[in-house]
């Protein structure tokens, strides 16, 4: 029912709608370029981005530096544009002024032959040097100047104020200018001091602008090198922490800086605190674990039945499989970073190798003193030798310390483990009897442990392909 008031319904005709097509058609010829700007944007930011420094010093400076430079270019543009070249425009049009003068007395008053009373008012009027030189000509053209504003304005000026042949010099005397005028039966050759047809002191606000930049620049690098020495002595102490080694950190610098300081020594704190409590908890355990296991190798002993051989053999199985689970679960917990001799502890682990029956070598290059953790890296290379001569017969171990990064590779000439599988091995308590025919007494925790100490030490463990046909285990530490 029609209300009295109500408005009639508005129906837009159906020729007004566009058709979905066109309306498709219209979006995407707007969405192409919106596209293709997008993408242009994009590897423009990426190229940027390559090309830009990574450190920060280096990106505080050029943020500091960029906008001191632009803005003195700008204003060393707007001063040589605007005002050096406007005032050597107006110099120069009244030194053109006052020679077209001195034309106009010598042509009015021919009675001054000699051009006494012209030299005379030159001189002393408008400081002028000008000579009548009869039955000579212009000399040839000279070599024109790259860039010259006074050379430019003075020829400019010459042109629509006197319509002559003409001649200047601007490059002979380094104080003053030099201009010859064509005239009917002579030439008139007129000398003038540089600074009355150029802005000859233009140059002292370049230099005291160029000054004052490098002032402030170098002003921004000793505030941007004191402001950054937190930060990268921040970065030093948290990779030196995440290696084992103790430094005397304190934090400075600004307030974000110095929190960011404090926030590191809480967390490393915390760290310590979980670290003990886990110690203690295990020796508390270990100490437990080991009581049972002692009292069943004691009753063990007392027994006289068939079966004790086998009940004595998992006795010791469960022992090396608890040492082992110990070892995984404490690290290297309490053990600070030294500096040891890299190849008295490899000399310990291929002896060890090679009393159980295995030709080991051992080739080292470069410096021997290292900083690790003793126990916990004699542990590492003692699992990978260990893995090495349980499936393999012949073992090379080699170190080479170049640099700032350690480098050991163990090789095996055993049956090696598939690419797929190589990262599945680090995980705990995984064995792969097909690839590596692991005997009873392995636990699956040898890989995973001395992975968890390379990379406690800042470094990490790779398996690759071994040139003895077997399995190779490359060791790289920061050194």
């Amino acid at each position: 029912m029609d209300g009295a008031g109500a408005a009639p319904k508005e129906t837009i005709p159906r020729e007004a709608t566009a058709p979905p097509g066109l309306l498709r058609r219209t979006l995407g010829a707007f969405g192409a370029p919106i596209r293709t700007s997008g993408r242009v944007y994009g590897r423009g930011a990426r190229w940027l981005g390559s090309m830009m420094p990574k450190g920060l010093y280096a990106r505080s400076l050029i943020i500091v530096i960029v906008p001191i430079v632009l803005l003195q270019s700008i204003i060393a543009y707007v001063f040589m544009e605007r005002h050096w070249q406007t005032v050597t425009m107006r110099l120069s049009s009244a030194v053109t002024a006052d020679i077209a003068a001195l034309i106009d007395v010598w042509e009015t008053y021919p009675q001054d032959e000699e051009g006494r009373t012209l030299r005379r008012i030159a001189t002393q009027r408008l400081g002028l040097d000008v000579e009548i030189q009869r039955g000579v000509d212009l000399p040839p053209p000279g070599p024109k100047p790259f860039f010259s504003i006074l050379d430019a304005a003075l020829s400019e000026q010459i042109a629509r104020q006197i319509g002559r042949p003409f001649w200047i010099d601007t490059l002979g005397r380094s104080n003053l200018i030099e201009i010859r005028i064509k005239l009917d039966n002579a030439v008139m050759r007129v000398v003038a001091r540089r600074s009355q047809a150029y802005a000859s002191n233009s140059h002292i606000f370049l230099l005291w602008m160029i000054g004052s930049s490098l002032v402030l620049m170098a002003i921004a690098i000793l505030f941007l090198r004191n402001q950054i020495r937190p930060i990268l002595t921040l970065a030093e102490a948290a990779e030196s922490y995440g290696k084992g080694r103790e430094t005397d950190f304190r934090p400075r610098g600004a307030r974000e800086v110095r929190q960011a300081g404090h926030a590191f020594i809480e967390m490393k704190r915390r760290i310590e605190r979980a670290r003990e409590q886990r110690t203690t908890m295990l020796n508390g355990v270990s100490h437990d674990l080991r009581t049972i296991l002692t009292r069943f190798k004691l009753s063990l002993a007392l027994m006289d039945a068939p079966d004790v051989e086998d009940l004595r053999r998992d006795v010791d199985e469960m022992t090396r499989m608890l040492e082992g689970y110990l070892a995984f679960a404490r690290g290297d917990a309490g053990e600070s970073a030294v500096e040891v001799d890299l190849s008295g502890l490899l000399e310990e682990v291929v002896s060890d190798a090679r009393r159980q029956g295995h030709p080991v070598t051992l080739a080292i290059e470069g410096d021997a003193g290292i900083i690790v953790r003793p126990d916990a890296f004699r542990r590492m290379l003692t699992n990978l030798v260990s893995n090495a001569a349980r499936h393999g017969d012949t073992i090379a171990v080699r170190a080479v310390h170049e640099g700032r990064w350690l480098t050991i590779t163990v090789d095996d000439d055993g049956p090696g483990i598939p690419q797929e599988m190589r990262e599945e091995v680090f995980k705990p308590f995984v064995r792969l009897d097909e690839a590596r025919n692991q005997d009873e007494g392995g636990s699956g925790l040898g890989l995973p442990i001395a992975r968890d100490i390379a990379r406690a030490h800042g470094g990490d463990i790779a398996l690759e392909d071994a040139p003895l046909g077997g399995l190779r285990a490359v060791v790289r530490l920061p050194g």
